[in-house]
C-alpha cells in the first residue's frame, strides 16, 4: 500500500461522501479507492469511515485523522514546491470555475501572462454562471459576482464592479428613451431578465441618486437567461434594457451598438469573490491564481 495514495483516497472519500465521485476525482477505480482506504484501517486498526448502501459517513476516528491528513498533504504540496531551481514554480492540474463573460471580456485574454510566469500549471477551467459543488466536482476554487451565500466556503474579495443601464439603439428607437428608471415599468419597455441561480428569479435593478432617492425597477422581460454572454447578446439584439458591468459594455458603447441610460444615477458596485473549500489545503498553485486574479482585479474594478 502507498500510504500517500491511501491517505490522498480517504480524504477525498470524506470530502464528496462517496467512493464512487472520490475515484472520479482521482481518475482511479472505485474498486482501487475502496482497496486503499481499507488497507488503510487495516493498518491503522480503526474505522474510518461507516458504509451503507446510501452514502459514506466518516467515524469520529475518522474526522480527527482526516484533519491531521489534510495538513499532511499540504504540508507535502508545499514541500515539493520549495525545493530550489525550476521546481520552486507552482505546478500541477488548477480545477477553477469563472462567470463566462469574466472569462471571455478580462480573464482568458490575460492568461498568457500568467503562463509566462507559471508555465507548468495547467488549467480545466469550467465558463459558467451555475452554482458549482466544489467538493463534489472536485474543483480547487470559483470565481463569482455577487454576494455569496454559502458560509461554509472561504472566499476573498478581489474586486468591486461598477455597474451601468444600457440598452441598444434598436430597442430605444421602437420603445423610445427613458428619461427616469421607472418608465420602465411602463407597460412598452421591456429589460432582459437575468436569472440568478443562487436566487432562482430574475434580479431587479436597484438604482440611488443624490438626495437619498432610490428605485427599485423589476420590468417586464421577454426573454430571462442564466449565462452573461448570453444576457448580453439579448440586449444586443434589441430584446430590452440590461444592467450590467462597465467592463462588458466598454467596447458596445465604443461602436455606438450600447447606449448607457440614467448616467444620473448609480447602482451598487457587484462584489466578485474567489471561494475555495474550509477543509482543502490552499495549494501553492491556487494561492498564486487567487493573488493573479486579485491583481487583474484591480486593474479593472478595484475593491471600494
Amino acid at each position: 500500500m502507498d500510504r500517500f495514495d491511501a491517505m490522498q483516497a480517504f480524504a477525498r472519500v470524506v470530502e464528496t461522501g462517496s467512493f464512487t465521485k472520490a475515484a472520479e476525482t482521482l481518475d482511479m477505480s472505485k474498486t482501487s479507492v475502496t482497496q486503499l482506504v481499507q488497507q488503510l484501517e487495516a493498518r491503522l486498526r480503526v474505522r474510518l469511515l461507516n458504509r451503507t448502501t446510501r452514502k459514506v459517513n466518516v467515524t469520529a476516528d475518522g474526522a480527527a485523522y482526516y484533519e491531521r491528513v489534510v495538513r499532511l498533504l499540504g504540508d507535502m504540496d508545499d514541500a515539493e514546491t520549495s525545493l530550489s531551481g525550476a521546481s520552486a514554480l507552482p505546478r500541477g492540474r488548477l480545477r477553477v470555475d469563472v462567470p463566462s463573460p469574466l472569462a471571455r471580456f478580462i480573464l482568458v485574454p490575460a492568461l498568457p501572462t500568467f503562463h509566462a510566469r507559471y508555465p507548468d500549471i495547467q488549467f480545466d477551467m469550467g465558463v459558467s454562471d451555475r452554482v458549482v459543488d466544489l467538493i463534489g466536482e472536485n474543483v480547487d476554487c470559483v470565481v463569482r459576482g455577487g454576494e455569496l451565500t454559502d458560509p461554509s466556503l472561504m472566499a476573498r474579495r478581489v474586486g468591486d464592479l461598477p455597474l451601468g443601464v444600457y440598452a441598444a439603439p434598436a430597442y430605444l428607437a421602437r420603445a423610445g428613451s427613458p428619461a427616469h428608471p421607472r418608465e420602465l415599468e411602463h407597460p412598452h419597455h421591456r429589460v432582459v431578465g437575468f436569472h440568478w441561480p443562487r436566487a432562482g428569479k430574475v434580479t431587479p435593478c436597484i438604482l440611488h441618486r443624490e438626495g437619498g432617492e432610490r428605485i427599485e425597477v423589476q420590468g417586464r422581460y421577454v426573454l430571462a437567461v442564466d449565462d452573461g454572454n448570453a444576457y448580453l447578446a439579448a440586449g444586443l439584439a434589441g430584446l430590452g434594457v440590461l444592467w450590467l458591468p462597465h467592463y462588458m459594455a466598454q467596447a458596445q458603447v465604443a461602436r455606438g451598438e450600447l447606449v448607457p441610460l440614467f448616467e444620473d444615477w448609480r447602482l451598487d458596485p457587484m462584489p466578485i469573490h474567489v471561494a475555495y473549500p474550509p477543509n482543502r489545503h490552499v495549494s501553492a498553485k491556487v494561492r498564486v491564481f487567487i493573488d493573479w486574479i486579485a491583481a487583474l482585479m484591480a486593474q479593472h474594478a478595484p475593491v471600494r
